[in-house]
């Protein structure tokens, strides 16, 4: 049967795949500061045949590890960046591991390592049954700031491809061909004049006045948008005491939309809001845009072939102790642990998704550099069960589900179901014909344009 041999390697090679995973999750790191692994990843990929080159794109913790040769062109784009103030320990409280700031709270630990895993699955076979074609493992650093993606096609390392695919842990086995949201991210400097706040405040221009008068215009400008635009923000800098008038102050916003060119439009408007505030402070504006990155497009074609994969695959059991641990998490939101149960029609006593959800077309209001790629090839996006059903997004319950035996069992299941995928693409052209028509319809047939202009730096 087509994938048996793929999915007995996936096995043979669980043990390097979960050790990887957790040494990647026990040793978080920040975006563009993934040096350990990218090291990692990419030397069990040599290891294993794959020719691979670190740096891909001009970015330097990206990885492109390719093995066959001809079409088709098949990417499977891996990440492992972590998330800041999500730090913890493999425990059912939240209880933030000493010393240690970054964690692995939206599961990316898992993430990358399911792709790998899918493409020695793969390679494997391909060499079993001689088939033709070509596959890349992408290590993408950056997607937790938005902009990794982005910044390697830029930089050509997606050129060439004929489809991609994208796993995501999530509390559901599910294919989503709604999409997420464009995104610009920005930093607004301002530059002021200090002054003794209580002495001469008059001689003072204070930079965090600018940022919270931009604060105030944001506000007002949301009156102003569709209500599928979201814009917010943080402020990064504001000051050192009360009794200093700020003369360095900066906020940091995203402004994100169903579409890219809406974005740009929003993005102008709130530029001309923080110039406002500049005006009004008599303060200095230095503008510092991050980068940006396309809404989603999942294709509807290569969904049929991922949801097939997911029904044709058999998910592993969940152990008691995994359900046990599961449940103490769900205490700390039982309404969403409901909620999901109630939206996937699972039992009442179920404390981890098992099963395989229709096809869906809900999209999401976050974001994801993945919509870049899809806008190069047919790409499609899915999730398996990695967590407990309450973990909301970006939470201590996801980092703790990474660490563990739940998250390694969803990796492993989205692994076979991306092989299954693979297969597909090399054995059944057919297929990969129909999606790049859907692609080419939906496009236009407009080539990509990277919303990071040449100018702006990848960061170090």
């Amino acid at each position: 049967m087509s994938g048996n041999t793929a999915y007995e390697a996936i096995e043979k090679y669980r043990g390097e795949l979960e050790e990887l995973s957790l040494k990647i999750w026990e040793n978080p790191e920040g975006p563009y500061k993934e040096h350990n692994a990218c090291k990692w990843t990419a030397e069990l990929l040599e290891k294993h045949g794959f020719h691979v080159e670190i740096g891909a794109g001009g970015v330097p913790t990206a990885i492109k590890a390719s093995f066959g040769e001809g079409h088709p062109v098949i990417g499977f784009l891996g990440e492992y960046d972590a998330l800041p103030g999500l730090s913890q320990e493999k425990c059912t409280v939240q209880k933030p591991i000493e010393g240690q700031v970054y964690g692995h709270g939206c599961g990316h630990n898992l993430l990358g390592v399911a792709h790998v895993g899918a493409v020695l699955g793969l390679k494997d076979e391909m060499i079993e049954r001689g088939l033709k074609g070509t596959i890349i493992y992408y290590g993408c650093p950056a997607e937790e700031v938005l902009t990794g993606k982005s910044f390697m096609a830029r930089g050509g390392a997606f050129d060439g491809l004929d489809t991609a695919i994208a796993f995501h842990p999530g509390t559901m086995n599910v294919v989503d061909v709604g999409n997420s949201l464009a995104l610009n991210s920005v930093k607004f400097h301002f530059v002021g004049k200090t002054a003794h706040a209580g002495g001469d405040p008059h001689n003072g221009r204070s930079a965090l006045d600018a940022v919270e008068i931009t604060s105030v215009g944001a506000n007002y400008l949301r009156e102003h948008v569709t209500t599928d635009v979201r814009i917010h923000y943080v402020i990064t800098e504001g000051g050192t005491a009360p009794n200093i008038v700020p003369d360095s102050a900066t906020v940091w916003y995203y402004v994100r939309a169903p579409k890219r060119e809406k974005v740009e439009e929003v993005y102008q408007r709130l530029i001309k809001v923080a110039e406002g505030a500049a005006h009004m402070t008599e303060t200095k504006l230095e503008i510092n845009f991050l980068g940006g990155c396309y809404q989603t497009l999942n294709n509807h074609v290569l969904a049929k072939v991922v949801h097939e994969a997911m029904n044709a695959i058999p998910q592993e059991p969940w152990s008691a102790e995994e359900i046990k641990m599961a449940r103490e998490m769900n205490q700390f939101d039982p309404q969403l642990a409901e909620a999901i149960r109630k939206a996937a029609n699972l039992p009442a006593d179920a404390e981890i998704f098992t099963g395989v959800m229709p096809i869906v077309n809900e999209g999401n209001a976050g974001s994801t550099d993945v919509g870049d790629v899809a806008y190069i090839a047919p790409t499609i996006f899915f999730s398996t069960a990695c967590y407990n059903l309450g973990a909301p997004g970006h939470s201590w319950q996801i980092t703790s589900s990474s660490g563990s035996s739940i998250g390694q069992k969803g990796m492993i299941y989205a692994s076979k179901i991306m092989a299954k995928f693979g297969l597909d693409m090399i054995e059944k052209p057919e297929i990969l014909k129909e999606a790049k028509a859907e692609f080419d319809e939906k496009t236009g047939g407009a080539p990509y344009k990277c919303p990071i202009p040449d100018d702006i730096k990848i960061p170090e």
